[in-house]
């Protein structure tokens, strides 16, 4: 019986502080939501006046700029278009394939290049002569180089995200502690078990950092191949806006630009953090 009761009490006093851990981790999350909510009610009501009053500055003019209130009504009236889903929906597929094919590409050689330096010093110095190039740049060649124009959007969003992804994965592999291979060496583990059980793990964190960042350079890269060579896509609906001079129109195709991207870089780096709880324990 004496024991019974020892173990109630126990179970009760885990209980409680299980429970009041969750109630402060969620009054943490309550109050970052707030401050997020709050900066950016706050900057709407600076675009709402700016806007509405037509201030003009002399070097900055918003005489043009349409107010919240207007895009707010464009969004709508953009969801009633027949078109509408068919733009988001090729912007998204392009997004996803060429994210897709960087996210292998990148962390495979980030890997292999980060563990071997002899083959970090035959592959880095090409990859990094390409990676100042800007996304624009490359849009010539790659209409020149791949026979349809969907297939030349989706090099242009891979292209966007390789190289994040590539050095974020080097960087990653390169701070993993060399005590950690040295230790699985000495109980006889092979290269393979070694990139699989230690490098991997440790690099990890800096590998979702990558594909975070990626991810929003795909969204970046692919809106201006869409503006130059797409005939469906956010990219392409903001860019007919300008020309047509529906200003409304391009704040709306940036609003949805910006949420995709946010909503997307978020899963990737909720997705990650599921794959590195040990981590996320240290940084709280």
């Amino acid at each position: 019986m004496s024991s019974l009761a020892q173990t109630k009490p126990k179970n009760q006093s885990t209980f409680l502080i299980k429970f009041f851990q969750q109630l402060t981790l969620y009054r943490a999350h309550l109050k970052s939501y707030a401050i997020a909510f709050t900066s950016i009610a706050f900057w709407i009501v600076i675009w709402q006046g700016l806007a509405q009053f037509k201030v003009n500055l002399g070097f900055v003019n918003f005489s043009n700029v349409p107010t919240p209130l207007d895009v707010i009504h464009a969004l709508w009236a953009f969801f009633q278009l027949s078109t509408a889903f068919e733009h988001v929906e090729s912007s998204v597929f392009r997004v996803v394939v060429g994210f897709v094919l960087a996210a292998l590409i990148g962390v495979g050689i980030g890997l292999l290049a980060g563990r071997y330096q002899k083959l970090a010093a035959f592959l880095m110095p090409p990859l990094e002569v390409l990676r100042p190039i800007p996304a624009v740049a490359w849009i010539p060649l790659a209409i020149l180089i791949f026979p349809s124009s969907e297939a030349s959007m989706i090099f242009i969003t891979f292209i966007g995200a390789l190289f994040p992804i590539l050095l974020n994965t080097v960087h990653g592999v390169g701070a993993v502690d060399p005590r950690l291979v040295a230790s699985a060496k000495s109980l006889g583990a092979s290269d393979l078990a070694i990139i699989y059980e230690v490098i991997i793990p440790g690099a990890l964190p800096n590998i979702i950092t990558g594909l975070s960042i990626g991810m929003g350079t795909c969204w970046f890269c692919l809106v201006t191949a869409e503006m130059i060579s797409g005939q469906h896509g956010i990219g392409y609906f903001t860019w007919e806006s300008f020309t047509l001079q529906n200003y409304s129109n391009i704040v709306v195709g940036m609003v949805l630009i910006g949420a995709l991207g946010m909503f997307s870089s978020t899963l990737v780096r909720v997705i990650g953090n599921r794959f590195t709880p040990w981590y996320q324990l240290r940084k709280s």
